[in-house]
């Protein structure tokens, strides 16, 4: 609780910096008995953020819930989740990143969020915290974004943060935002200048990032992975399976779980569910799957109950469920197929053994070695004329086949599986490749072959070959000489069904999701060169270069 001299400092510090005025929200909307404002908060070098306030009905003092993003806070989805929000008692607040929408101040990403000399989540959190409505007692949630954004707000450690719910969360914008996979995504950010209130200084916010294109002090300073000692709140993370950014929700989840201040049993929880990347989307349905109804998790419903315990007090026995939860896929459809239930545990992820694919000859993908002494298989790569994935969403869920019919994208396929087998934990590659270019991308899909042809596609991830030894530097090929490339395609937990085939899918080139590599090797640029090349990539398969698939066999499914 705060005390009555803090609570003076800081009012008299929120006056300093002039508080605003209360104003009348726009878009006028029945929300009913919720009462829906806008303000603007103070932060410490005088920039307002734009903020939209929903108090619950009646008199009183109420704990403080909020989120912070950078898309508009206007929807009316949006403007009705957070008034229900408040009529369980909590005054709710949406807030802008500085340089959006209504937010005064120059966009800067997520830097002012951090731990540097702007750290609008902490002065945000304690302006909320002293206001006469009050408690004191403050929680936050979001997703993607505002994921990000509670993350770095726990570094900050502002004194009256008490709790968290995060949902597809990040932890390093490198790795799981601005690049995937050592990948540059110029257009997908050349797109936020729609939310800048100066679309100029969007733009120059990406030639900062291209001005540094390994990972170095600047990439440093947006990392969390490296302070997980101060992430000492409470917390419960959603990660879903069909999502590149679970690796961000899991990591979340142990470095705060292995190395945060907060140990007691039941602070730290994560669950992991059948879903792609999104907060309110965690229903049974998913891309073209419908899973059984005990696939869905009821979000807000469970986020009254965390806040009610950690902000009111409730005597609920939350902090009794296990450590971990997570869904264990199976084949939909198929009523006598071994999946589609939910494990517990204390940890995660769940003991495994490291078993190896082997890609072979003839698109065939096999436990067994290759003795062949000298196998590959070529195809192309040209960024003038990629290879196609719709969208820039992660198509998970659904039939792969589109993509992996087309010509310069190869396959690799078990025969039909003659009894179950589960995967659950991190998938790595080990490839060996060449290519007629200095540099490359491969991108690498894992994908459940239904005995009627579909290929649903589970997890995927490129990685730039230039990258192949750390992003902290590159190193350029040799064109003709065979490279190690080895990464993590991502965390699954996935029964293949008896019947079903296992199908590991490569290729350099898949856009719109994926922006193409210019395969020069030449300093990677906001505007896509002219001089880009085409190149012919070889996946190498033979005795001395056995590229394969590494995956985590649940021990239960080897017995």
């Amino acid at each position: 609780m705060r005390t009555a001299a803090t609570r003076r400092t800081l009012l008299t510090w929120s006056s300093l910096l002039c508080v605003s005025s209360w104003l009348t929200a726009q878009e006028p909307l029945d929300l009913g008995d919720v009462t829906e404002r806008h303000v603007m908060i103070p932060m410490r070098d005088g920039t307002h953020l734009s903020a939209y306030v929903y108090f619950p009905p009646g008199e009183g003092e109420w704990p403080v819930l909020f989120e912070q993003r950078y898309a508009s806070l206007r929807g009316e989805s949006t403007r009705r989740s957070a008034a229900g929000l408040a009529r369980s008692g909590f005054v709710v607040t949406l807030v802008n990143f500085r340089g959006t929408h209504l937010s005064e101040g120059t966009w800067v990403g997520y830097r002012a969020l951090q731990w540097g000399e702007l750290q609008d989540g902490y002065d945000t959190c304690e302006w909320l915290a002293t206001q006469e409505w009050s408690t004191g007692k403050v929680g936050t949630f979001g997703s993607s974004q505002g994921g990000y954004a509670q993350n770095y707000l726990a570094v900050t450690q502002p004194p009256h943060l008490v709790c968290q719910y995060m949902t597809d969360t990040g932890l390093s914008l490198f790795e799981e935002g601005y690049r995937i996979g050592g990948t540059t995504r110029p257009e997908r950010f050349k797109g936020m200048d729609g939310v800048c209130r100066d679309p100029d200084d969007n733009r120059r916010l990406l030639t900062e990032w291209f001005q540094h294109p390994h990972y170095d002090e600047y990439w440093e300073a947006e990392d969390c992975t490296l302070h997980f000692d101060n992430m000492n709140v409470p917390c419960f993370t959603i990660g879903s399976w069909y999502d590149f950014m679970n690796q961000g929700s899991i990591a979340s989840f142990q470095g705060r779980q292995q190395h945060g201040g907060s140990n007691s049993r039941g602070q730290q929880q994560l669950l992991i569910g059948p879903w792609l990347h999104g907060r309110l989307n965690k229903g049974n349905r998913v891309g073209e799957l419908t899973y059984p109804d005990n696939a869905a998790w009821p979000v807000e419903e469970h986020m009254v109950r965390w806040f009610n315990h950690y902000l009111k007090g409730e005597d609920n026995p939350i902090e009794q469920d296990p450590a971990v939860r997570y869904y264990v896929m199976g084949a939909v459809d198929e009523p006598q197929a071994p999946g589609n239930v939910w494990r517990a545990a204390d940890d995660f992820p769940p003991p495994t053994e490291s078993t190896s694919f082997f890609l072979q000859a003839n698109g065939r993908l096999s436990p067994e070695e290759p003795t062949d002494a000298d196998s590959s298989t070529n195809y192309t790569s040209d960024p003038l004329h990629p290879m196609e994935i719709p969208g820039r969403s992660f198509p998970g869920a659904k039939d792969a086949r589109a993509f992996e019919q087309q010509s310069e994208v190869l396959t690799f396929t078990t025969e039909p599986l003659d009894e179950p087998i589960e995967w659950t934990g991190r998938v790595h590659v080990e490839l060996f490749v060449s290519s007629t270019a200095k540099d490359t991308d491969v991108i690498v899909r894992v994908c459940d072959v239904y005995p009627d042809g579909r290929s649903i596609l589970i997890v995927d991830y490129p990685w730039r070959v230039r990258y192949r030894e750390g992003f902290d530097h590159e190193e350029l090929m040799e064109p003709g000489q065979v490279y190690r490339v080895a990464f993590p395609v991502g965390w699954m937990s996935q029964i293949f069904n008896m019947g079903h085939r296992i199908r590991v899918t490569v290729a350099s080139t898949g856009a719109p999701l994926y922006e193409p590599n210019p395969q020069t090797g030449e300093p990677l640029t906001i505007e896509f060169p002219e001089n880009a090349v085409s190149a012919v990539n070889t996946i190498h398969h033979d005795q001395a270069h056995a590229s394969r698939i590494i995956a985590p066999v649940h021990e239960e499914s080897q017995q």
